[in-house]
């Protein structure tokens, strides 16, 4: 970790909107419209959490909880957790803000029944694929052309609640 900073998490408001969108289209090249942020936010509020920081927003995971079929008992359907979309600004990485949302949102889908949680994930991430796989996360399947830049994505996946 490199100068840590005291920072907070709270779920999303929608006043938070603009600044999350900022955020969003600042560090990802995938970003998505208002109607989506505020969709989530409302089918899901615990799953969507910003991280403060010296009195501004510095990060936020956004996740869903739905259906589908389990990626670790073949044949079954289950709860699971999707991390549709998770930022920290660039200067406030490696400071365990990204992995704190991740455990918060995680906490959150176990609350709401979810036994297994998964992302995408660009196979040139490496940093969050390191992050992914040092939280219990595995490589279940990889997706060809995934982005819209054509790049393969890795979906990973967790048992939940985490094992600690």
């Amino acid at each position: 970790m490199e100068n840590p900073v005291t920072y907070t998490l709270r779920t999303f408001r929608e006043e938070d909107l603009g600044e999350v969108m900022r955020i969003n289209q600042l560090c990802l090249p995938e970003n998505y419209s208002t109607y989506f942020f505020l969709d989530l936010s409302e089918r899901f509020s615990k799953g969507f959490i910003v991280a403060e920081a010296e009195g501004k927003i510095i990060g936020y995971i956004m996740c869903r909880v739905e259906h589908g079929a389990s990626d670790f008992k073949r044949f079954s359907f289950t709860k699971k957790g999707h991390i549709v979309s998770i930022a920290v600004l660039a200067e406030y990485r490696r400071m365990g803000i990204g992995k704190a949302l991740i455990v918060e949102a995680l906490k959150n889908m176990v609350d709401n029944d979810a036994k297994e949680c998964f992302l995408e994930v660009r196979v040139s991430n490496a940093p969050a694929v390191s992050l992914y796989k040092r939280l219990g996360f595995m490589e279940v399947k990889r997706v060809r052309g995934y982005y819209y830049d054509g790049e393969d994505a890795y979906v990973m996946s967790v048992k939940l609640p985490l094992e600690t």
